[in-house]
């Protein structure tokens, strides 16, 4: 019997109609979904914003993922989760691995994989990429990536902030990902830096209680897991620090679902 097919698709950030054309037409024919998600509960995001998509009748399987930096812990999870993938392709059948965003970027799909290439060094993959976090944000906001000979810097805001503000130096423009855990310090790096007030945050984005923010004077001390700051060019003119609200809302006074302060 041969082996089953592999996806790993990225469900992109939130909002269901994000979803790729392609990944829409897999998540209708494979027969297994693989979803991520947290050993303290059985909610699993990508879940729900693939949901209208899948096959009827498609088994769905919880992937363990433990939110703990106990590295043995960890390997132990990985190790399970690319046991029982490893053991759905064996059986022949087609599975589809969903992940939020992008597969390959900061992604539970990036454990997997390569635990799951060492235990079926024959097992088929197929990578479907998804729109990030960071593109929905600047989608939202307005607000240029980069352009021209620009470099785009893409960040964790988890780890060790003297080392993300000595990067951060380095960047025409940046992308910090993860921006909950260590927020108020990033929030205090970028004002030493000059570059709050250039700076725009979002949150929750395309799912309830999305809010994006230019500057940062208003955004709470803990914000939610789902945050990121798009951070502006070097001394240019950058967003100004202003209100909050959703894009939906401001795009009915603005028409550009863009935040902006007066």
């Amino acid at each position: 019997m041969s082996l089953g097919m592999l996806y790993g698709i990225g469900a992109g950030p939130g909002d269901p109609e994000l979803l790729t054309l392609k990944a829409a037409r897999i998540l209708g024919q494979v027969e297994v979904i693989l979803a991520a998600s947290s050993t303290k509960n059985d909610y699993s995001l990508a879940q729900a914003i693939v949901s209208p998509h899948l096959r009827p009748g498609a088994q769905v399987v919880r992937l363990g993922f433990p939110m703990t930096r106990d590295q043995d812990v960890l390997d132990a999870a990985w190790e399970k989760n690319a046991r029982q993938t490893a053991d759905i392709l064996e059986s022949g059948r087609d599975a589809a691995f969903i992940t939020l965003g992008d597969p390959l970027l900061y992604s539970t799909f990036g454990y997997l994989l390569p635990r799951l290439r060492a235990l079926a060094p024959g097992a088929r993959v197929c990578i479907v990429p998804g729109i990030t976090s960071y593109q929905a944000a600047a989608a939202a906001s307005g607000e240029i990536l980069a352009e021209s000979g620009e470099n785009l810097l893409i960040l964790s805001g988890v780890g060790d902030a003297a080392r993300l503000e000595a990067l951060l130096g380095t960047a025409d423009r940046a992308v910090i990902l993860k921006a909950y855990r260590n927020f108020p310090d990033i929030r205090e790096m970028l004002r030493r830096a000059g570059r709050d007030g250039q700076t725009v945050f979002a949150t929750r984005l395309g799912i309830d209680g999305e809010q994006v923010w230019r500057g940062l004077d208003q955004v709470p001390d803990a914000p939610h897991y789902l945050s990121l700051c798009l951070v502006g060019r070097r001394n240019g003119s950058g967003p100004r620090g202003g209100e909050s609200g959703t894009a939906d809302e401001v795009g009915e006074r603005q028409g550009n679902g863009i935040i902006s302060g007066s």
